[in-house]
């Protein structure tokens, strides 16, 4: 795995997933195989440009909590976005009135797999209190989930 230069708008993960390109889309594009190694339970929705799609939280300490993701574009096997309210984790808060970021998976062929790339992007957006946090936090959450995600392909291919 590695990782630009920082940002304080951006975030950038990339990794090889020695897993061919539509093993990674299937894990990215399908509902509920996103969800197994994101830690969400969406209830058997279904990803589509457009849909708006909410699941329970799986991941130990945040099983109180609903995701919610926009999804913005599916271009199968290549690109993979949707948008979100970044480390929305106070029950007690309405965020929906807050800007979104966006976070982009975009699938390369690579020689030992496909590279995947994660950025999310936007936080510059986010209200100045809470900024610096929700980057934080998700700096450390995309380290984990492309280590989540290479597990998972490299599991049940």
């Amino acid at each position: 795995m590695s990782t630009s230069a920082p940002s304080t708008d951006r975030i950038e993960k990339r990794i090889v997933l020695r897993a061919p390109r539509a093993r990674v889309w299937r894990a990215l594009s399908n509902a509920q195989e996103f969800g197994s190694w994101f830690g969400v339970d969406f209830h058997g929705a279904s990803f589509a440009a457009g849909a708006t799609v909410h699941g329970r939280i799986t991941y130990p300490g945040y099983e109180h909590l609903t995701m919610e993701i926009a999804i913005d574009r599916m271009e199968p096997e290549r690109l993979f976005s949707y948008r979100w309210h970044p480390y929305a984790v106070d029950p007690q808060v309405d965020y929906s009135k807050e800007p979104t970021t966006l976070v982009v998976f975009e699938l390369q062929d690579a020689p030992e797999g496909t590279l995947l790339t994660v950025v999310e992007s936007g936080f510059d957006r986010i209200p100045a209190h809470r900024r610096a946090e929700a980057w934080r936090m998700n700096d450390q959450g995309w380290a984990q989930q492309v280590a989540n995600i290479e597990s998972h392909v490299a599991r049940t291919a």
